[in-house]
């Protein structure tokens, strides 16, 4: 069974078809949208504030969600990856972004739509990242624009993906 704790008396709310793997934990102020999967070993903490996630978003093996105490928040937007141990730390992700494997995105950082945030990325405290590009390296820079091909390539494929592989789950 998924750990699922209340923080401050404040219960983690999931919307319709969601599927939490057994090994999951969710606690706190956190709030799903539909259609969403949380895999095996993610952590999703909202007990220093809060998690804010959309429809049709995937937070893959290993990843981590969690904010700084009074300071910072995480949204995230609609059809959203996150990728295998990938670290989303107080920050703001707009609509249809992939964020690769092992990347991580600081405090106070904004990752604009139609964007992805290549494996193994370093998205320094603060950074804007527009809409429409992909962010690479260590510390994360502008590579180049994506194309709509990327988008519906890659983002949109993976987010689907997983879609259909957590109804592989479900009885």
């Amino acid at each position: 069974m998924p750990v699922i704790l209340p923080v401050n008396n404040i219960m983690p709310s999931f919307g319709a078809n969601c599927f939490i793997a057994p090994n999951a934990t969710i606690v706190g102020d956190v709030q799903m949208g539909n259609d969403c999967s949380i895999w095996f070993n993610a952590v999703v903490r909202g007990d220093v504030n809060s998690i804010r996630i959309g429809n049709k978003v995937n937070i893959q093996d290993g990843a981590v969600l969690h904010c700084t105490y009074k300071k910072t928040t995480v949204t995230l937007g609609n059809n959203v990856s996150i990728g295998h141990n990938a670290i989303v730390h107080g920050c703001k992700v707009d609509d249809n972004v992939l964020i690769g494997m092992g990347a991580i995105v600081m405090d106070n950082c904004q990752i604009g739509s139609n964007t992805i945030i290549a494996a193994g990325a370093v998205v320094t405290e603060g950074t804007i990242v527009p809409s429409g590009c992909i962010f690479a390296g260590v510390p994360a820079k502008k590579i180049k624009d994506i194309s709509q091909e990327l988008i519906h390539g890659e983002i949109d494929r993976i987010a689907n993906n997983y879609l259909m592989y957590s109804s592989w789950f479900k009885p």
